[in-house]
C-alpha cells in the first residue's frame, strides 16, 4: 500500500504564502476529505470568522423518515468545523502539524429536510493562542449551526479539538 498522507501545513502551503487566499483554502480543503465528496458535501465559504459545508438535498442523503440523516449532519458540522479552523489560524497554517478531533456533542432540534446549510466557528480565543505563534499542542474548541433552506435551525454540534503546531 503506497503512504498517500501529506501533513496538514503541506496540503495548505499554496495557500498561505503571503495574504491567505481564502477562496483557495476553500478548493484546497474541498478535496481533503474523500468521504465528505462521496456524500456530495460542499465547502461553500471559508473565512477568517467562520465556514459554511452544506447537504444536498438528495436521496441517499435520507433516513427511513424521508428527512436528512443524522450521520450527513454530523459530517457537513465536522467539515465545516474543520474548515472553520482553516479559516481562523490561516496565517499560521504553515505551522500546523494536525487538527484532530477529540469530542463531538450533538441536538437535533427540528427535522433537517431539503438543502442543509452548516455554519461553524472556531473560539475566537482558542484560535488566538494558535495564531501566537509559540508552537506546541493547543485545545479548541468549535460549533456548528445547521439550518434548513427557511433559516430554521435544525441542529448544534459542539466540538473538542486538538492541534498541534511547530
Amino acid at each position: 500500500m503506497t503512504d498517500t498522507t501529506l501533513s496538514f501545513s503541506a496540503a495548505f502551503a499554496a495557500a498561505v504564502t503571503g495574504a491567505p487566499d481564502y477562496g483557495k483554502l476553500r478548493e484546497i480543503s474541498s478535496t481533503l476529505v474523500p468521504f465528505g465528496n462521496h456524500a456530495g458535501i460542499e465547502i461553500t465559504e471559508i473565512a477568517p470568522e467562520r465556514a459554511v459545508a452544506e447537504i444536498p438535498d438528495e436521496p441517499h442523503l435520507r433516513n427511513h423518515l424521508n428527512t436528512v440523516h443524522a450521520g450527513a449532519q454530523f459530517l457537513a458540522a465536522d467539515i465545516a468545523g474543520a474548515c472553520a479552523f482553516v479559516g481562523a489560524v490561516a496565517p499560521r497554517l504553515s505551522t500546523v502539524d494536525l487538527l484532530v478531533l477529540r469530542t463531538a456533542g450533538s441536538a437535533f432540534r427540528k427535522p433537517a429536510t431539503g438543502r442543509i446549510r452548516a455554519v461553524a466557528t472556531v473560539n475566537e480565543r482558542d484560535a488566538s493562542a494558535v495564531l501566537a505563534g509559540t508552537g506546541g499542542r493547543f485545545d479548541l474548541d468549535g460549533r456548528a449551526h445547521l439550518y434548513d433552506e427557511a433559516g430554521v435551525l435544525v441542529a448544534k454540534f459542539s466540538f473538542e479539538y486538538v492541534c498541534t503546531t511547530s
